[in-house]
This record gives structure tokens, C-alpha cells and sequence, in this order.
């Protein structure tokens, strides 16, 4: 199975990174961290550091079904800075590839212009910055091949969505109940 990639930057929302991260390798999914600060030691907006998997120059892409940005403050906008995530997030979604985005971090995407016809979500504040998108207060938004979630609050069912779009819903729902969500 293709993996899926969650890309890190200084000023990350941990939870929001981590939670996916957690519940896609419960789902078996192949899953990996990815720095984009140039070092694998990233800080997280909140004071806790964790080391990625791999170095943004150490992968390809073309084997990713899924490509994840988390918010938080400054992170998404080291992730918006970062012109090879933007060149991998374009090429991602012209190739019909699903790219999936919480809390601030839904503003890469818009600024990229991928969000145009869209229906979207983020944190609220940042909806200027979903250029083109119908732009909703549900917690996660599913729109074609693009995911987009609110905030923190939002990561668990942000990753059960992404778990049942790559797996199945059952597979989604089980892990729900797992974790003692109320998925229903």
C-alpha cells in the first residue's frame, strides 16, 4: 500500500500532527513523519520536540497516497514557506492524489490556489485564506480528493476520516471505539 506522509515543521500543532500519525498506524497504514526544518529534531508549538521519520529531501512523493498537513502557529507558516511541499502539494493534487489539512494549515492549501471549488474548513479566522472554497464550520470537510479539519478539537475525527478514506469505515469505526470516541 502507498503511505501516507505528515509533514512537520517548527511551530507545529503536536496534537493535531501526532493524532493522525496515531491513527493511521492503527489502521495499518504506512505513515510517516516528515521535517521540512532541514534536521529530523522538530519543535512543537507547545514545547514538545519529536524526531521525524524521515527529512523532506529524503523522499519522493510518488509513493504517497496521502499528504498531511498539520496547523499551529508558526508551523503552517514554515509549511507555507517551504517551495518543495508546495511543488509536491500541486503535483499531489493534479495527479488526483489526496491531500488532507487542519487547524490554520487548510491556508497552504488555499494560497496554493487547490481549494478553488472546494468545500473547506479551518480554524476560525483563516477563512479568507481558502482562496475560492465554499467554506463550512463542520468539523471536517471532504471536497473530491482534499480533507480539510478545524482545530485540535477536531484530530481525532480529522484521522478517522482519513482512516476510513484509505482503509474503510469499518476499520475507522473500530478504532473509534477503541479509543473510546463516540463516532456515531
Amino acid at each position: 500500500m502507498s503511505k501516507v506522509f505528515v509533514f512537520l515543521a517548527d511551530g507545529f500543532e503536536e496534537i493535531e500532527g501526532l493524532t493522525v500519525v496515531d491513527i493511521l498506524r492503527r489502521a495499518q497504514i504506512e505513515t510517516e513523519t516528515v521535517s521540512v526544518t532541514g534536521k529530523k529534531e522538530v519543535h512543537g508549538s507547545h514545547g514538545i520536540t519529536v524526531f521525524a521519520d524521515k527529512l523532506f529531501e529524503e523522499i519522493s512523493g510518488e509513493d504517497a497516497a496521502l499528504l498531511v498537513l498539520p496547523g499551529g502557529m508558526p508551523g503552517t507558516l514554515h509549511l507555507g514557506a517551504h517551495q518543495g511541499l508546495a511543488e509536491l502539494l500541486k503535483k499531489a493534487v493534479s495527479d488526483g492524489k489526496k491531500v488532507a489539512a487542519i487547524c490554520a494549515a487548510p491556508s497552504v492549501l488555499g494560497e496554493l490556489g487547490l481549494l478553488k471549488g472546494q468545500r473547506a474548513v479551518c480554524y476560525p479566522g483563516f477563512e479568507e485564506k481558502l482562496l475560492g472554497a465554499e467554506t463550512g464550520t463542520e468539523p471536517v470537510a471532504v471536497s473530491g480528493n482534499i480533507t480539510t479539519s478545524r482545530g485540535m478539537g477536531t484530530a481525532i475525527p480529522f484521522a478517522l476520516s482519513l482512516a476510513a478514506q484509505l482503509k474503510d469505515q469499518k476499520t475507522a469505526d473500530a478504532i473509534g471505539e477503541g479509543i473510546i470516541w463516540d463516532v456515531h
